[in-house]
């Protein structure tokens, strides 16, 4: 499941499109699905724009692993940063990531820990 989270950090930290694109293609199932207290995404062209969104919004960030990855039954739970490269995150959330019979994410549920003000 570490590598799922390494995929998946990538698809947001993917500025360009066509990368980006591919990420989702090779990594998300087809009916996949997104919830966070700030986005809801259905599908991989609404996973980009959301991606596309965040990085509009924060430009020059990059979202980080905090910590280690806790997975069991094609399900992963795991705490990330996001911030300028090298520095202290300004956001952390918590996911959980769950996968399809094809390893690819179907369905994440995202939470925000610190949000600066």
């Amino acid at each position: 499941m570490n590598e799922i989270v390494t995929r998946y950090l990538d698809t947001w930290n993917a500025t360009d499109e066509s990368a980006r694109a591919e990420l989702v293609a090779q990594h998300w199932s087809e009916d996949c699905a997104y919830v966070d207290p700030l986005a809801e995404a259905r599908g991989r062209d609404q996973i980009e724009a959301t991606v596309q969104a965040v990085q509009a919004q924060f430009p020059g960030f990059v979202f980080t692993l905090v910590g280690d990855v806790d997975a069991h039954h094609r399900q992963a739970r795991f705490q990330w940063g996001l911030g300028p490269a090298g520095e202290e995150p300004v956001v952390i959330g918590f996911d959980v990531v769950v996968v399809d019979a094809d390893e690819r994410i179907h369905d994440v549920r995202g939470f925000l820990d610190k949000v600066p003000a």
